[in-house]
């Protein structure tokens, strides 16, 4: 009997030491994983409002950030959409998405020392503005 205890304390220490350390290493995965959606969903707003202003005759600007916007309305965490375009005929339209996503470990890392545990950036697609 005294046997079965001793040893079910060890497992129980190593679990005390080991659970911590598995709950960061899934955490930090996830916080990855929500990072890489984030940024996927911001370069495919991006290629579609840059695409929308492209072919807009009228106001390029306001239809390519409605189209982008749009789009990253039901994606995970905070966007912010701005669009630099030459409207004449074969001008550069440029659409820049800005990211945030969430980070389920901030907390933990803000403890370590780190001072901005933001996972953010950027996404960025040009066109060719359409003309007739």
């Amino acid at each position: 009997m005294h046997r079965w205890v001793w040893g079910r304390e060890g497992n129980v220490a190593e679990e005390a030491l080991l659970l911590p350390l598995v709950l960061l290493i899934v955490f930090g995965l996830l916080g990855l994983s929500l990072a890489g959606i984030t940024y996927a969903s911001a370069s495919a707003a991006a290629d579609y409002g840059a695409r929308v202003a492209a072919v807009s005759q009228d106001d390029p600007v306001g239809r390519g950030i409605d189209a982008a916007t749009n789009m990253l309305a039901s994606a995970p965490g905070t966007y912010h959409v701005t669009i630099t375009a030459d409207t004449s005929p074969g001008g550069v339209v440029t659409v820049r998405v800005e990211w945030e996503a969430p980070n389920p470990v901030a907390g933990f890392l803000r403890l370590m020392g780190m001072s901005d545990p933001v996972l953010r950036g950027a996404a960025v697609a040009s066109r060719y503005k359409e003309g007739w």
